[in-house]
């Protein structure tokens, strides 16, 4: 990972107003996971801000834009791999050929899948091979992803927001209005968006106005209240209004209380709306109206299938999972049941925003010699944002009882993630407390625990996915003296995470509990104007990790050098 960053600031008058321009590039490569791993070869942003402020206001704008470079997808590129080498149909072919025959014969069905691996496996090219590499090569370097793996992205956002305080001419009260506006660009070529005919454009926008006020009650009580509203509007949805009330009470200096409600809501992201992605066990389609009939495949009709009548290709569009599908949870308990009553339409409404009601209390406060820091709170969300994993028939309609059965038993059907808003009532709660003093005279000893909790009704919704992926309980703690002897420092820290069930679309499954210990020692040397640190995390050497699927992570042992001329 390279970066750089630079900013010019010109001050034309002797006060505080400025003029000033920020640049940002950063370059590097990576493996990211989503619906599957990949390679992020190369990857270049910049990001680059015009800005005007002095203390009453500020307006500023920026771009942010993006280059895909030499990135592609992991999994498809296994596929095209041994797509090169034998065609899906062939392998099938060669795969149920073989597993027949050998049952006919007697086999179980572990001997009859042992010897149809064998047989339709014959020949695979094996890594390191020059066919291998061969097919590697051609797929990484092909960016249409029926043929090949390569992600092409040139998107960009424009983005201009302001704000004005009013504090300067009102007594009153603190008075500030602002908005923003950004326009997205959308420019994958059709390897990730359903951007094959050009970039998608599309904007929203949002004003605001916020009032505070301060009161003294008396010579130990403060009271400031705040209240703010915003308006926010994308061109595909209606508009949001989001007020917010809060306030905060001190007690002596040595005491705050405050609390607030709120609402709030989330816009699809451009991947909810625009995405036509093929994840190899899958499609990912965007759900916005006009991306559903833009994004298509054709996809083979079994033999069974063309007996019943039906053409050998058969061209879905992005409206299949949206308008004829079954749900996946159902479509599992078809197969382990053999009941085709248990099938149950999908068909997800699509995608809006998401609402949300917050309400929150906390206190910070000082105690003889402890500080502590305390807050509950409960969010209870309307029209969740989630992914609906269905299954669409290629032929028949979902519900009809018969041809789309049909489809279903002769595996002619094609999975997807619809973007969508779950029918659940879900609500989150949760608290945290966090302590910190001064023990054995100098030493500073500290902690914070924090509670989550996401709450709906699993039971009623099986095929609803949160992606909350955070743990019920996590603790930390730390101990240290930034002068244990003379110029001569040290800290100790503790970090505990409950296991929790990770959800997403790459997989599901549960995040083990895990137990971190970190300590460092820091040197300063004022004579060099300098400070020595060696440290290292996790000094148990316990592996562990934070995500479904991803990589363990290990200890690191580090030496820093930091010089400070000032």
């Amino acid at each position: 990972s390279v970066k750089a960053d630079w900013g010019f600031y010109y001050r034309p008058f002797e006060n505080d107003f400025e003029i000033s321009y920020v640049g940002k590039v950063g370059t590097g490569s990576t493996i990211y996971q989503g619906s599957n791993r990949y390679h992020i070869d190369g990857f270049f942003q910049e990001q680059h801000k015009l800005e005007i402020k002095n203390n009453n206001f500020f307006l500023r704008s920026y771009v942010v834009a993006d280059k895909a470079g030499d990135s592609y997808d992991m999994v498809v590129t296994a596929i095209q791999i041994n797509r090169e080498w034998k065609s899906d149909t062939q392998w099938f072919g060669d795969y149920i050929g073989t597993y027949v025959g050998a049952t006919l014969t007697g086999a179980t069905d572990a001997q009859a899948h042992a010897a149809a691996r064998t047989v339709a496996e014959t020949g695979r090219f094996l890594p390191g091979t020059p066919e291998y590499i061969a097919a590697y090569n051609k797929s990484i370097n092909d960016p249409n992803l029926v043929t090949g793996s390569k992600f092409q992205d040139a998107s960009k956002y424009y983005h201009t927001d302001g704000n004005y305080n009013f504090s300067h001419l009102i007594d009153f009260a603190d008075i500030q209005v602002g908005g923003s506006y950004r326009r997205y660009s959308l420019n994958s070529g059709g390897t990730i968006y359903t951007d094959i005919d050009g970039p998608i454009d599309y904007s929203e926008f949002g004003i605001y106005t916020q009032i505070q006020k301060n009161l003294e009650l008396n010579d130990n009580l403060e009271l400031k209240l705040t209240g703010s509203v915003r308006y926010d509007k994308s061109e595909f949805f209606d508009g949001n209004f989001s007020p917010r009330l809060s306030a905060g009470l001190t007690v002596n200096q040595n005491h705050n209380i405050r609390a607030s409600i709120q609402t709030g809501f989330r816009n699809p992201t451009t991947q909810d709306l625009f995405i036509g992605l093929d994840s190899g066990v899958g499609f990912l389609v965007g759900s916005a109206p006009d991306n559903l009939e833009r994004w298509s495949r054709p996809l083979e009709v079994s033999g069974a299938g063309q007996l019943l009548g039906q053409p050998a290709i058969i061209t879905q569009t992005g409206s299949a999972p949206y308008t004829n599908s079954y749900t996946g949870s159902s479509l599992e308990e078809f197969a382990a049941t053999g009941n085709p009553a248990v099938l149950q339409i999908a068909n997800s409404d699509l995608v809006k925003p998401e609402q949300v009601t917050s309400a929150e209390v906390g206190y910070r406060g000082k105690l003889d010699k402890v500080i502590v820091d305390m807050s509950i709170y409960y969010n209870s969300y309307k029209d969740f944002i989630s992914q609906a994993r269905v299954a669409a028939p290629l032929y028949g309609v979902a519900g009809d009882g018969g041809l789309s059965v049909l489809a279903i038993v002769n595996g002619d059907f094609q999975g997807y993630s619809a973007y969508t808003n779950a029918e659940a009532k879900v609500n989150s709660y949760g608290a945290s407390i966090g302590l910190s003093t001064k023990v054995f005279g100098n030493f500073d000893l500290g902690g914070s625990y924090t509670y989550s909790k996401l709450d709906f009704d699993k039971d009623k919704y099986p095929n609803f996915v949160t992606n909350f992926n955070t743990p019920e309980h996590k603790f930390k703690a730390s101990f240290g003296n930034t002068e244990l002897f003379k110029n001569v420092g040290f800290n100790i820290a503790y970090r505990f995470s409950d296991d929790y069930y990770w959800e997403a679309t790459f997989g599901d499954g549960l995040v083990p509990e895990f137990h971190v210990v970190d300590a460092q020692i820091s040197l300063k040397v004022p004579s060099f104007k300098s400070t020595f640190k060696v440290g290292a995390t996790n000094l148990t050497g316990k592996e562990y990790f934070t995500a479904y699927g991803t990589g363990f992570i290990g200890s690191m042992y580090y030496v820093s050098w930091t010089i400070n001329n000032l």
